[in-house]
């Protein structure tokens, strides 16, 4: 029996709204039939589980859309199954992602007693016209309310915010950060707003409605942002993500160092075994298929071992502890990077060796794409 470790992906679907920016899987329906969804995702969890024996569990994460929109007994019931499918670890991260309003925070202690551990809240702004610009349905005050029920109901807490709005400054936003390094959290998502196709707001760019925060002054605020997350003793782990020493999401790192986790609800990705598996989106269609197939999924896809090396040095660069070159090269058996472009990028200072990994330097990560082009193995 292996006891590798294995994270598990939970995808809720719906929302109350849609935000502008969002090119998530996430619905916007009347009504929805909690029991319903609560025996279809155990259904689809223990189809996962049946080709995934014997795994240690090391982290849930229920995201989405609105995973605090589900039932506190929605919740518990995945947790327990999960539990009962696999080992858990002692120390396994229960992570789910909530928005502020005060709807969902009045169900944060039930949550916690759920099983869940780690809240990650969808803060976004403290500035009203910025959530209003976002399309969030909180108010700033709501949010730091939020914020302090779930620092008072869960041993680990995370919030997100978006930078890089339209009209943003140096100024403007190292206020900002400032705030939000003083409100004691150990973790945080910092995201600068990207204009996703299919979005609201590409159409409304496309339209000249308004428009993107000039590149070179984004560019300045990731570097502010690096340099204040720093010096508070929250370095960024990853290209967004900033936590203390030991306070990094287990989960998301599971996908960065390219690890197996089953992906289960509409649209969840999942790594299982050396293959891709992805469920169907649509809320519907995810429960008609799982009716007719006992399954939800829509694709499933083995990756050969060139494209599972590229995937792993894509993800793995995002990092700032970067990839052990010779450890994938190992597990694969094809070359990681292109040793040639991987010395002329150390030498610029874009890159980064020690002890037989390389990472992306700060100069590198802003322009990380640029980098993985040049490293890659064609």
């Amino acid at each position: 029996m292996s006891q590798d470790g294995l994270a598990l992906y939970v995808h809720w679907p719906f929302c109350v709204s849609k935000c502008p920016y969002c090119d998530f899987n996430s619905h916007v329906r009347d009504a929805i039939d909690q029991a319903e969804w609560r025996e279809a995702l155990l259904a689809d969890l223990a189809h996962e589980a049946h080709l995934l024996p014997g795994r240690k569990l090391t982290s849930i994460f229920f995201g989405g859309g609105t995973p605090s929109l589900m039932e506190p007994a929605t919740v518990e019931a995945l947790i327990e199954a999960a539990g009962r499918h696999w080992p858990p670890a002692d120390d396994i991260e229960i992570t789910l992602e909530a928005n502020p309003n005060s709807v969902e925070a009045a169900r944060f202690a039930d949550l916690a007693g759920a099983g869940v551990n780690r809240l990650s809240l969808g803060l976004q702004s403290f500035d009203e016209p910025a959530l209003r610009f976002l399309g969030r349905a909180h108010s700033a005050d709501e949010g730091l309310a939020a914020l302090d029920i779930a620092q008072r109901h869960f041993p680990r807490v995370s919030f997100d915010l978006i930078y890089a709005l339209p009209g943003d400054t140096e100024a403007s936003w190292s206020k900002t950060l400032d705030r939000a390094l003083s409100l004691g959290t150990t973790h945080l998502s910092l995201y600068q707003l990207t204009i996703e196709p299919g979005t609201r707001f590409a159409s409304m760019v496309a339209k000249g409605e308004f428009e993107p925060l000039d590149a070179d002054i984004a560019a300045t605020l990731f570097e502010l942002t690096d340099s204040m997350t720093s010096a508070a003793g929250l370095p960024a782990y990853e290209i967004s993500n900033h936590a203390a020493t030991g306070a990094e999401s287990r989960h998301n790192l599971t996908y960065w160092r390219y690890r197996d986790y089953a992906g289960v609800g509409p649209g969840a990705h999942g790594r299982r075994l050396g293959s891709r598996t992805v469920r169907h989106k649509k809320p519907e269609n995810y429960l008609s298929a799982l009716a007719r197939n006992g399954h939800s999924v829509v694709e499933e896809a083995r990756l050969s071992a060139r494209e599972a090396a590229d995937e792993a040095l894509v993800m793995g660069l995002r990092l700032s502890e970067g990839i052990e070159v010779d450890s994938l090269e190992r597990r694969f058996g094809v070359p990681i990077v292109d040793s040639t472009a991987a010395e002329r990028l150390e030498a610029s200072g874009h890159l980064i060796s020690c002890d037989g990994r390389i990472a992306a330097t700060s100069s590198g990560r802003l322009v990380l794409d640029r980098l993985l082009a040049e490293l890659a193995v064609y």
